[in-house]
């Protein structure tokens, strides 16, 4: 079995007296526009920005580059939130089964404009925008992302100096 390590960030500001959350709608979901499901309404998926760590790189590196290069957005490390362990399937090429680990980490909004990111990233991302963090447990697609979230609007109540 093949393994993959990767890390994301949940990356979060405070807007209007409530806590936002980036996240991506990657691209090829019905929902962000690709023409073959036109003919049908789909909910749109979203997802945490997150990548594989390359050769050299530190987990936390891997989040702030992923975060940066799939939203638009520089963040601030505040805490690491929890490894996702899990197995896939691949559905391109050797069809093999993959044991990965995710890293996410809570970051701090810095700098940037949500979806400003590079054209050659669209391949990925069709689409980042911000929600609402206390609502997105319900609008993250994935368990172990929507358990990321959880753990991110723990942290911000019970820490009110972030």
């Amino acid at each position: 079995m093949v393994r993959e390590i990767s890390a994301g960030g949940v990356l979060i500001r405070r807007r209007s007296g409530a806590w936002w959350m980036a996240a991506i709608e990657p691209a090829g979901n019905p929902a962000a526009g690709d023409k073959s499901s036109a003919h049908r309404k789909a909910k749109p998926v979203l997802a945490l920005p997150k990548g594989l760590v390359d050769p050299g790189e530190k987990p936390l590196q891997t989040a702030l580059r992923e975060v940066f290069e799939e939203t638009g957005l520089t963040g601030v490390f505040i805490a690491k939130l929890a490894d996702i362990k899990y197995v896939y399937v691949r559905s391109w090429g050797d069809g093999e089964r993959v044991f990965k680990i995710v890293s996410f980490y809570l970051l701090r909004y810095e700098s940037g404009r949500i979806n400003d990111i590079a054209p050659e990233m669209r391949v990925e991302v069709a689409r980042a925008r911000w929600i609402r963090l206390d609502e997105a447990e319900q609008l993250l697609a994935y368990k172990g992302e929507k358990e990321m979230a959880s753990r991110a609007l723990e942290y911000v109540a019970a820490h009110v100096d972030v």
